[in-house]
């Protein structure tokens, strides 16, 4: 879904637009009624096990080896 919304409304509503971005719509912003901009949802970044390093975890968890192995990994 897109919505088009001047620049002068979007000054007012941008935390909202923000907000409506993030949930998926694609917005686009006018100027004097044409299309100049669009505000749109990034894709989140993946978390790589490396990031998660220094996390402790419990005797009774239950992972795949290689899953252990990247939570033990001192890098």
């Amino acid at each position: 879904m897109t919505a088009r919304i001047s620049i002068a409304q979007a000054k007012a509503e941008f935390a909202a637009l923000v907000s409506r971005a993030e949930a998926g719509e694609d917005i686009v912003l006018t100027r004097n009624g044409r299309p100049v901009a669009r505000l749109t949802h990034l894709p989140a970044d993946p978390v790589a096990y490396g990031d998660l390093a220094g996390l402790r975890l419990d005797e009774d968890l239950s992972l795949p080896g290689e899953v252990l192995v990247a939570f033990e990994r001192d890098e």
